[in-house]
């Protein structure tokens, strides 16, 4: 019984280290818990239609605003974006960036 107790600790002691080597250790992890984030400032029209609340023609919308106005210097500037509205953006805030800047 002394060597399976072994066993087993070890078992849960290698799991809990690969775990924490690959960030899933069951934590919220930094690109929101396992969530892709989206850099709105170099997404696609069809990777800015995966969020939530935005289909083709909201994100057509963005990708149009961007071309015209350029980067986004911040997140809670897609409420400029005809069509996007605060509720809007509270819904994706947590899965959009805007890059490294």
């Amino acid at each position: 019984m002394k060597i399976v107790s072994k066993c087993i600790l070890k078992a849960v002691f290698i799991v809990c280290a690969v775990s924490l080597l690959l960030g899933t250790a069951g934590f919220a992890s930094d690109n929101q818990g396992g969530v892709d984030v989206i850099n709105i400032n170099e997404a696609t029209v069809k990777e800015l239609a995966s969020l939530p609340g935005i289909g083709k023609k909201k994100a057509e919308a963005i990708f149009a605003y961007r071309q015209d106005h350029g980067q986004f210097k911040d997140a809670q500037e897609l409420v400029k974006v005809e069509g996007i509205g605060k509720k809007t953006y509270e819904k994706i805030k947590e899965r959009i960036s805007v890059g490294d800047k």
